[in-house]
């Protein structure tokens, strides 16, 4: 029997702890410890991009990630992206709205990819091709992609909202 490894981290802005055998990928343990079954298994490669999380704020692949890699650190998941009323974010309901999402298997690894490219731009402006080249990670077989771009560049090129009066 493998030697298990405690480890603690913080995921969706919650401390969490737990064993792992060293071998263990990230993805497992958000899936099988944390019971966090948002993120998904695909290819178990890191080819599909449907395991895709936020590791301090960087798109990883989960399946390639070791879980002890995490230790220590901070990992956004698809379950941490909407608030805590449960109202989506706004890559979200574009994603809804534009027809960007069919079956949803990839879209977790949709979402975190896009919103690593909405904080890269930290405001600035999102053309096409930029969207296009974040998104080549992530592979759909339903959409045929354009849903998303569209989504994408509806939340990315969106003027701020007004504060709250």
């Amino acid at each position: 029997m493998s030697e298990r490894v405690r480890i603690a981290l913080t995921v969706n802005g919650t401390p969490r702890e737990g064993e792992v055998e060293p071998r263990a990928h990230l993805c497992d343990f958000l899936r099988h410890s944390l019971h966090l079954t948002g993120t998904h298994m695909g290819c178990e490669h890191g080819v599909c991009g449907a395991c895709t999380v936020l590791l301090d704020g960087e798109s990883v692949r989960s399946c390639l990630t070791l879980a002890v890699q995490a230790r220590g650190r901070a990992v956004t998941t698809i379950e941490g992206v909407a608030l805590p009323d449960g109202t989506l974010h706004p890559i979200q309901e574009a994603l809804s709205a534009h027809h960007g999402l069919q079956c949803g298997y990839c879209t977790p690894g949709v979402v975190m990819t896009l919103i690593e490219l909405q904080r890269d731009l930290d405001g600035g402006p999102a053309d096409e091709a930029s969207v296009r080249r974040a998104l080549a990670g992530n592979l759909c077989r339903c959409t045929g992609y354009q849903g998303m771009v569209d989504a994408a560049l509806s939340v990315l090129n969106a003027a701020p909202r007004a504060a709250a009066q």
